[in-house]
C-alpha cells in the first residue's frame, strides 16, 4: 500500500510564505529591494519561483501586506541570530544582599558601604538586612538609625525602593540605582 505525500505544514513560528500567505493581494518587493507594486499573491509567487526564491510576508499588518522575494530558511536563520544577539546584550538586574548587625563597628560599616557602592555601580539592587539577636530586638531604634545612615551615605547614587521594615528578627531595606 502506498502512502500519499503529506501536505506542507503551516509554519507555526516565523513569517508566512508562499501558499501560506492568506491575503489575496500583496505589495511586492523584489530581491534587489525594488518595489514592484501591488499584485495578486499567486502572480507574485510565480515571479518569485522564476527567480528561485520564496515569497515571504515581511509586514503582515500593513494594508495590503508587504511580501519580499527571499530564501525562507536564510531569513529565519538571520532572524534567529538577531534574537540571540539581542538576548546576549541585555542585562538582568540582580538583587545583592548585605547583612549587618545593629552594633556594627565603624570599619566594618565602611567595608559594607564599599560593597554597596560597588553593587549599585554595577546596576544591581541591594537588599540591606539588619539582623537582631537576643535583647537587641528591644532596641529597634538603633537599627532604624543605622539604616537611615546607610540611606544618607548612598543618597548620591541610589534611591530607596523599599523603606526599612521589620520582618521577624530582621529589618530590611532595598536600594536601587538612580
Amino acid at each position: 500500500m502506498t502512502r500519499r505525500p503529506l501536505a506542507p505544514q503551516m509554519p507555526n513560528n516565523g513569517p508566512r510564505y508562499n501558499e501560506f500567505i492568506n491575503s489575496p493581494k500583496v505589495r511586492v518587493i523584489d530581491e534587489n529591494g525594488e518595489n514592484l507594486g501591488v499584485m495578486y499573491t499567486k502572480e507574485a509567487m510565480e515571479q518569485a519561483a522564476e527567480v528561485g526564491l520564496d515569497l515571504v510576508e515581511v509586514s503582515p499588518n500593513a494594508d495590503p501586506p508587504v511580501a519580499k522575494f527571499l530564501d525562507v530558511g536564510k531569513y529565519k536563520y538571520e532572524a534567529q541570530k538577531k534574537a540571540n544577539a539581542a538576548r546576549k546584550t541585555q542585562k538582568t538586574q540582580e538583587i545583592k544582599e548585605i547583612k549587618m548587625r545593629p552594633n556594627i563597628d565603624d570599619h566594618d560599616y565602611e567595608v559594607k558601604m564599599k560593597a554597596i557602592h560597588k553593587f549599585i555601580g554595577e546596576g544591581d539592587k541591594v537588599k540591606v538586612t539588619l539582623r537582631f539577636r537576643g535583647r537587641e530586638l528591644s532596641h529597634g531604634q538603633l537599627g532604624m538609625a543605622l539604616l537611615q545612615r546607610v540611606q544618607e551615605d548612598t543618597a548620591e547614587d541610589a534611591k530607596v525602593e523599599a523603606y526599612p521594615r521589620m520582618e521577624g528578627r530582621q529589618m530590611l531595606m532595598v536600594l536601587s540605582p538612580k
